[in-house]
C-alpha cells in the first residue's frame, strides 16, 4: 500500500472530528509517505491552512461548530478553494451532498466507509493536480545580542 514515490514532499491536512477516523486516515497517509496535519473541526481546519500550507485537504462534512460545507464556503469566499484541492470524505453520500460539495469547489468526494487503496489512489490524484506550495516559512528567531 504505497503512495506515489515522491509522497513525502506532500502535506495533507485532514479535517475530521471523529478521533478514530482521524487516526485511521492520518496513519494510512503516513504509511504511504505523506506528511499529515489535522484539524478537529472546521474552525481548526481553516486556521491550519495558513500555518501548514498543505498541498491538499481531506474534509469531513458532519462536524461540530463549523461543518465541511461551511469550510468550503469560506474557502470559496477567500479564493483558497482555487489553490487548495479538497476531497470530501464523509458518511453523507446523498446525491445532493455530492452536488453541494462539488458546487462549492471540492474536487473529489469519497463516502465512508472506504478502503485504503481507494483513499490512497484518490489522494495521489488530488496532489498530482495541486499547485506547488512551499512549506510555511520558519518563524524568525530573534537576534542574539552579545555583551
Amino acid at each position: 500500500m504505497q503512495g506515489s514515490p515522491d509522497a513525502s514532499r506532500y502535506r495533507i491536512l485532514v479535517v475530521e472530528d471523529e478521533p478514530m477516523v482521524l487516526e485511521l486516515i492520518t496513519t494510512r497517509l503516513q504509511l504511504a509517505g505523506y506528511q499529515t496535519f489535522y484539524g478537529r473541526d472546521g474552525y481548526e481546519g481553516l486556521a491550519r491552512l495558513d500555518e501548514v500550507r498543505p498541498n491538499a485537504m481531506i474534509l469531513d462534512i458532519n462536524m461540530p461548530r463549523l461543518d465541511g460545507f461551511d469550510v468550503l464556503r469560506k474557502m470559496k469566499e477567500t479564493g483558497q478553494i482555487l489553490r487548495m484541492p479538497v476531497m470530501v470524505l464523509t458518511a453523507r453520500n446523498q446525491a445532493d451532498d455530492v452536488q453541494t460539495a462539488i458546487k462549492l469547489g471540492a474536487r473529489d468526494f469519497l463516502a465512508k466507509p472506504f478502503n485504503d487503496d481507494q483513499l490512497l489512489a484518490r489522494v495521489a490524484r488530488l496532489v498530482r493536480r495541486a499547485p506547488a506550495r512551499p512549506a510555511a516559512p520558519a518563524k524568525p528567531t530573534p537576534p542574539v545580542l552579545e555583551l
